[in-house]
Formats: C-alpha cells, sequence, structure tokens
C-alpha cells in the first residue's frame, strides 16, 4: 500500500518543497512594472530547476492541473493524485506566506499575479487558459514518456521553455494562470479574489473560477490527446483501473523498495 512507503512520501515532501520554492519565487520576480521577458523567464527557470533537482523524486509537478492530467492518463494512482495537490496547494500558500512575510508593505498589493485583461470575456480567458496549459502538459507528457528511445536534449529545458512560452503569450490576456495552485496562493495570502474570477456578463451575476477551470479542463485534453491519439498506450480498461487503484504500477516504474516495503508508483522517466 502505498500510504506505507517512505518513497511515498518523500514524494510528498518534494511536492510541498518544490511548489513552495515556485510560487516564491516566481511571483518574488514579478514585483514592479510588468515585464513579459522577465515574468517569462522566472517561470521557465524555475520550473526547469525544479524539474532538475526534484524530477527523480515526485516528477516535480508542483501543479495541479499536471498531476490531473497524469490522472487521466492512468500513470499514477488516484490516491497520490488527491495527496499531490493538496501538497502543491499547501506548499504554494506557504511560498506566498513566505514572500508576504519578506515584502515591504508598500509593494505587498502586486502579490498576485494574474490580472484578467478588462476587455477578456469569460469564455475567452477560459479559453486562453485551456489552450496554455494544453500545450504545457503535453510537453510534460512527451518528455516523460518513457517509451521515447533516442530523445535528444533536457527534459528540465524543455519543460522550462514551453512554461515560459505559454507567459510569453498568455500574460496580457490572463497574467497566464497554468498553475492552480500558484494562482490560488496569493489570493489566499491577500484575501483578494477580485482578479481570481471572471463574471459573467455586465451586471456581474456570478463568477467562475478561470484558473482552476481553464487549467483543469486544458490538461485533461492533454491526457486523452496524448495517451489515446498522439502516443498511444496499449492498456486494457482492467490494467487501467489496477493503476488508479495503486494495484498496479504504470510503466517506468521505479526499481522495487527495499524490503518489507511495498512498491509504489512513480509517474516518470527521466
Amino acid at each position: 500500500m502505498e500510504l506505507r512507503s517512505r518513497r511515498f512520501w518523500r514524494s510528498l515532501l518534494a511536492e510541498v518543497v518544490g511548489t513552495l520554492i515556485f510560487v516564491w519565487l516566481v511571483l518574488g520576480a514579478s514585483f514592479g512594472p510588468l515585464n513579459v521577458l522577465q515574468v517569462a523567464l522566472a517561470f521557465g527557470l524555475a520550473a526547469a530547476t525544479l524539474v532538475q533537482v526534484l524530477g527523480h523524486v515526485s516528477g516535480a509537478h508542483v501543479n495541479p492541473a499536471v498531476t490531473f492530467a497524469f490522472l487521466v492518463g492512468a500513470q499514477l494512482s488516484l490516491l497520490r493524485a488527491v495527496f499531490y495537490m493538496v501538497a502543491q496547494v499547501l506548499g504554494g500558500v506557504a511560498g506566498a506566506a513566505v514572500l508576504y512575510g519578506l515584502t515591504p508593505a508598500a509593494i505587498r498589493g502586486n502579490l498576485a499575479l494574474n490580472t484578467i485583461h478588462p476587455g477578456v470575456t469569460l469564455v475567452q480567458a477560459t479559453t486562453v487558459e485551456i489552450f496554455l496549459t494544453l500545450q504545457f502538459v503535453l510537453c510534460f507528457f512527451a518528455t516523460y514518456d518513457e517509451r521515447h528511445n533516442g530523445r535528444v536534449g533536457s527534459v528540465a529545458l524543455a519543460i522550462g521553455f514551453s512554461l515560459a512560452l505559454g507567459h510569453l503569450f498568455g500574460i496580457y490576456y490572463t497574467g497566464a494562470g497554468m498553475n492552480p495552485a500558484r494562482s490560488f496562493a496569493p489570493a489566499v495570502i491577500t484575501r483578494n479574489f477580485s482578479n481570481h474570477w471572471v463574471r459573467r456578463g455586465r451586471q456581474g451575476g456570478g463568477a467562475v473560477p478561470v484558473y482552476w477551470v481553464g487549467p483543469i479542463l486544458g490538461a485533461t485534453l492533454a491526457g486523452l490527446l496524448y495517451d489515446f491519439v498522439l502516443c498511444p498506450r496499449m492498456r486494457g480498461l482492467a490494467e487501467r483501473l489496477a493503476i488508479l487503484k495503486g494495484e498496479q504500477v504504470a510503466e517506468g516504474q521505479a526499481p522495487p523498495e527495499p524490503p518489507g516495503e511495498p512498491m509504489e508508483l512513480k509517474t516518470q522517466a527521466l
């Protein structure tokens, strides 16, 4: 059982620490006048660094949308996915809290990076987030796919460039969320959700959490597209269900645990 595995808990710790560092770095690099290139590079370099450091431990998802895509593709168990997402949200909030405590009060108002352009509608904002996350998660799947023989280049850099690309395009539309934990964390710390939601219609009749809905939909689409169309995995329904239940490991699993510990799932092969 995964809960009895030390490696499982190390993976969770890696996701907490990784998301904490990621949120702290990218939000801290975004203070001051908006510089799209600076922000995009900060996100890309932070992601590349964390994949290099933590990829072999947990996969360095540091993003609930990425974890959800791996769940859709039956590449990790439901239990691990839920624990990962909770760890990422907690790590993100902790990172935003640390940054808030270190930041002079005069500029704390800039902590919430996501800003939806006034002319962008609910449908437009959600669609932008879907496509930004779609390309990012497709890059994650392709670079982590253990079936690729003789691939060239760096996995960490590929993921970093993909995230930077998303921000170069998306900052002026939605602030380029692409990561619910990163978007949610500063909103919680500043207690300011004004830019976290897009209201329906001009009269403001209700609101939709674009920074959750868009990335999750984009990640779901990416997981289905990659695993069933672009690079299908020949798995039956029974095998997929066994992986989701934690009864069977996916391809590219880690070496067995030492005797006395249950075997656990590894979601990537770097």
